[in-house]
């Protein structure tokens, strides 16, 4: 009998054992993905790494571009002193030079001003009755208005702006009335 009970438990213990592999062998089955899923996440893998890569590629390309509409912005900046000493100059000279020398002065700037616009410089036009912008114009004082339609609109232009490219590289200094 008592054989018989080591027996039956030793059926039972084997039946548990048969029973939880069995279960373990339908977890490693449910686990184990098929050879589609597989292909599936490597394949939607690839397409994101490959899609990140395209706009890393798209980014430095549009930083480099940047770099280099904008690496000569410093001598540029440095540029406009010599340019309005042309303009001072220009006022000068018609004012009380001679006509040849004028005329070889402007020469120089023109050339000067065209070299300048080539590489993307350009003057932001300002003239007396615009309205004031902050994001042009730079305001040094405030003069009563002349007249009731320069309230708060540009009287008088002190120094010219320009951009470079889309940026502003010295703002216009203006004199807007009050």
């Amino acid at each position: 009998m008592e054989n018989q009970d080591i027996n039956e438990e030793s059926i039972n213990n084997q039946e548990e054992t048969n029973i939880q592999n069995e279960a373990a062998s339908e977890d490693n089955v449910t686990a184990k993905p098929s050879a589609e899923e597989l292909l599936a996440e490597e394949k939607d893998r690839y397409i994101r790494l490959y899609a990140e890569f395209e706009n890393y590629k798209k980014r430095t390309s549009k930083e480099k571009m940047e770099f280099f509409q904008y690496a000569n912005q410093d001598m540029m900046v440095s540029m406009l002193g010599v340019l309005d000493d042309f303009e001072r100059a220009l006022k000068e000279i018609a004012k009380n030079g001679n006509p040849s020398d004028l005329q070889g002065v402007e020469l120089i700037y023109n050339k000067f001003k065209s070299k300048l616009t080539e590489k993307g410089l350009k003057a932001i036009e300002v003239n007396p009755g615009d309205s004031f912008n902050v994001d042009f114009h730079e305001a040094i004082t405030q003069i009563p208005a002349p007249s009731e339609d320069l309230k708060g609109k540009i009287v008088d232009v002190i120094e010219t702006g320009y951009t470079l490219g889309d940026k502003v590289i010295r703002f216009a200094k203006v004199v807007t009335g009050n």
